[in-house]
């Protein structure tokens, strides 16, 4: 016997698929609302980190500029320092601001051994090699106008050995030379000829003759603290 679907048994359905539906209804609601809390959240959490990066912004330009002003207050100490030991200098001129080795001469970032010992050329280069030095090179006005100033009376210079003797030349001439030494001071040998100094010229004769000694080095730099906390005794210099 066939079954028959009753009234009773629709409105069963029927109510179940209402009671079905209201139930994903309300699932689906509470889906959204969650969502929209969730995304209120990351909205939020969004908004913290792009502040977080805006504030990290501004504090690294802040310490990139706190760092550039203490550079440039650096800089402007050592400036300062450095040409106040120049005037200290002048008038005292191994003062403990002085970045050159006691019985060095200063000048702009250079210090200078000048020295009456007649040595060859080699032993003159070995000498200034033992100093952390080197024999003289005038590359510069500044250096020509301090070698001129000293008026050198036979120094030896670095310039580069040659085979065969040459003529004297002024020594302003030799500022853009290509002879300035770059070689090795074993290759020298007692029948090259070697440049040195005399006042305003410059002359060559062998190797092995004797001449005075002169050296060079880069100046160390001036130390602040030695400089700015000097006493100056004013009634001294005025």
């Amino acid at each position: 016997m066939s079954e028959e679907v009753t009234y009773a048994d629709l409105n069963f359905q029927d109510s179940g698929r209402k009671k079905s539906i209201q139930e994903f209804g309300t699932v689906g609601i509470k889906v959204y609302i969650t969502l929209k809390k969730e995304m209120r959240k990351l909205n939020k959490l969004q908004n913290i980190k792009e502040e977080l990066q805006r504030n990290v912004s501004v504090q690294l330009m802040h310490s990139m500029n706190s760092s550039q002003m203490i550079r440039n207050l650096s800089l402007t100490l050592q400036e300062i320092a450095t040409k106040l030991c120049h005037e200290l200098y002048q008038r005292e001129p191994e003062h403990k601001c002085k970045p050159c080795p006691k019985k060095w001469i200063w000048h702009e970032d250079s210090c200078y051994l000048v020295t009456k010992n007649y040595v060859t050329w080699q032993k003159n280069a070995m000498f200034c090699s033992a100093q952390n030095a080197s024999l003289l090179v005038i590359k510069n006005k500044s250096v020509l106008e301090f070698v001129k100033s000293r008026n050198l009376r036979k120094y030896w210079l670095g310039l580069s050995p040659r085979k065969y003797y040459a003529d004297y030349k002024i020594v302003d001439e030799t500022i853009f030379s290509s002879d300035w030494f770059v070689g090795n001071t074993k290759d020298v040998d007692d029948t090259m000829f070697c440049g040195y100094i005399d006042t305003i010229y410059v002359s060559y004769t062998l190797c092995s003759d004797s001449k005075n000694i002169i050296c060079e080095k880069l100046a160390n730099p001036v130390k602040i603290e030695n400089t700015l906390m000097s006493e100056i005794p004013y009634e001294k210099y005025d």
